[in-house]
């Protein structure tokens, strides 16, 4: 079939199911759910799924569970990730749709990826004369939490035997112009891992400070010489990031505490350095704080993996995207330091992930931020991405 006569039947159906999705993704949005206890979602999903005629395959790990459709003889089999779940995050009661849940919303645009690959998978069925092989659309538990959904459906038997050939997914971006879809080849995302650490001191009177061991002052030490990681021990060319964002020492102004705990994020793509910082990082914070007279407890949470987008799969999705938006509005993406479990897909099967814009002008909206209030032409925009790309790969 020509490009164009594809683009038309895309557009045509897009359109009709437009309502539809946007109902739904409000739904979503209205009563959230967080990491790993999804149940209302998954099941609102995949009610509509099955009686749209998808089979209904559950992974047996949490809420995640695939949704099937074949046409044709091929072989072939492809799929596309949604995430089920919410942040805890209180919604800014300005925005224009606001959860019904205290404290929980989808503050990342899950809900824009569920409504888009649900509207891709109904999509690829109203066209099933026009491709052939296997879509599997798959709906992720607790892509927020640590240790992530994917990393436990990769795990089963399920997947495994699912035997996908490529995967890709949808991501929303804030700082990406609504209407416009971007890509980048290779390392995209970086890996995450959680640090803490227990600075023990000897607290009591601040005014006696000669009497004490300071875990305050050895805290900032630490924090101070752990930046030395990323400048003096990363290797210029492995993005890296070390950053503490809590720090919590419950002392007074005129008490010094015993204790502080800190918590910060370690991130890289690159494998090897990332367990080689891991040893760093606990042999500096344990070296400074011993030379000050204190000691360090080091907890290392190892998280996602780093993002990799095949870059030959990546190319030519991103020439079926210019068929359907035009080369200005298929866009090159630098590579970013935020995380996401789509990785452990990514190690499986040839992948891509790509971001749809939801930037609006004279409106500021981040990502994991109470305020974040994405247009609903997104769920669109990403669903006629996702189609042109299936259609593409499935032909």
């Amino acid at each position: 079939m020509e490009n164009r006569k594809v683009t038309d039947i895309i557009l045509q159906n897009v359109e009709v199911l437009s309502g539809t999705l946007r109902e739904i993704r409000k739904q979503i949005h209205l009563y959230p759910e967080l990491s790993f206890s999804e149940s209302k979602t998954s099941n609102l999903i995949s009610s509509k799924l099955k009686e749209e005629g998808f089979k209904i395959v559950s992974f047996g790990v949490h809420h995640s569970f695939a949704a099937i459709f074949e046409s044709g003889h091929s072989s072939k089999t492809i799929a596309i990730r949604a995430e089920l779940d919410a942040l805890p995050i209180t919604e800014d009661s300005g925005n224009r749709i606001v959860s019904k849940v205290d404290g929980v919303m989808h503050a990342c645009g899950h809900d824009i990826h569920m409504a888009a690959v649900l509207g891709a998978g109904l999509l690829l069925k109203s066209m099933k004369e026009e491709w052939s092989g296997r879509l599997i659309l798959i709906f992720e538990s607790g892509e927020e939490l640590l240790p992530g959904g994917a990393s436990a459906i990769v795990a089963t038997d399920v997947f495994k035997e699912l035997n996908i050939d490529f995967m890709l997914a949808a991501h929303v971006l804030p700082e990406l112009p609504l209407g416009k879809v971007g890509f980048c080849s290779g390392k995209y995302m970086a890996s995450g891992d959680e640090v803490y650490l227990t600075v023990h001191g000897k607290g009591g009177h601040a005014a006696l400070p000669y009497a004490l061991i300071d875990p305050v002052v050895i805290s900032a030490q630490i924090v101070n010489a752990l930046q030395t990681l990323v400048s003096r021990n990363a290797n210029q060319n492995i993005p890296t990031v070390l950053s503490f964002g809590r720090i919590e020492a419950n002392g007074a102004t005129n008490v010094i505490p015993d204790k502080v705990d800190l918590q910060g994020t370690f991130r890289t793509m690159d494998e090897s350095w990332r367990g080689e910082a891991h040893g760093l990082i606990t042999r500096m914070a344990k070296g400074v704080a011993e030379s000050m007279g204190g000691s360090c407890d080091v907890e290392i949470r190892k998280g996602y993996p780093s993002v990799y987008n095949n870059p030959q799969l990546v190319e030519k999705v991103k020439l079926a995207c210019t068929v359907i938006f035009g080369k200005d509005n298929v866009i090159t993406l630098e590579p970013r330091m935020t995380t996401d479990d789509f990785a452990y897909f990514s190690q499986q099967v040839p992948s891509v992930l790509f971001r749809v814009g939801v930037g609006e002008d004279g409106k500021s909206t981040q990502l994991h931020r109470s305020n974040f209030d994405p247009d609903e032409k997104a769920i669109d925009i990403a669903m006629k991405g996702l189609g042109i790309m299936l259609l593409d790969l499935l032909k």
